[in-house]
């Protein structure tokens, strides 16, 4: 007998049988130095959205036509702090921001190719211009359909809402 088996043999406790023991050591170890050799504050492979406190330029203005007395007109809201005189400046910001996700432009057209229900939400139109999430704005709303209507009620109250409670 080798002088490996004889020494195992001697060894207090159960036998081991076997390379399973082995092998399990040595995946448990091998993971170990992969967690030590990943640095600390290793930075994630995409920045981070801006945060809300980051973004002191957004300032947006909104010019609303065919909405309705009291929904008419020219607005400016300037967000993180919410000001300017739009009638519900920290509701509309707070709209903004919950819209508003990384990689997706908040004001984007309803697509080309999508199917929308033929219902006419009225001749109201708003025009938004500025800049907002560190990206400069220029969109169109409309409610000449479904999908458009529902853009326009996602973004309510930046938008002035359009129901008989509005």
């Amino acid at each position: 007998m080798s002088p490996l088996l004889s020494r195992r043999a001697t060894r207090p406790g159960p036998p081991r049988r076997g390379l399973a023991p082995l092998a399990a050591s040595l995946s448990s170890l091998t993971s170990l130095c992969g967690l030590a050799a990943a640095p600390a504050g290793a930075a994630p492979a995409m920045p981070s959205p801006p945060l809300p406190e980051d973004r002191v330029g957004d300032h947006l203005t909104l010019v609303v036509h065919g909405a309705g007395a009291g929904r008419d007109g020219v607005r400016e809201l300037f967000c993180h702090p919410a000001a300017g005189d739009h009638p519900e400046p920290a509701e509309a910001c707070r709209v903004l921001d919950e819209n508003t996700h990384w990689g997706r432009d908040t004001f984007a057209p309803v697509p080309p190719d999508s199917i929308c229900t033929m219902i006419d939400g009225g001749p109201a139109t708003a025009h938004v211009t500025g800049y907002w999430a560190g990206r400069p704005v220029d969109a169109t709303f409309r409610r000449g359909d479904g999908c458009e209507i529902a853009r326009w009620d996602h973004l309510v109250p930046f938008l002035p809402g359009m129901g008989p409670d509005a």
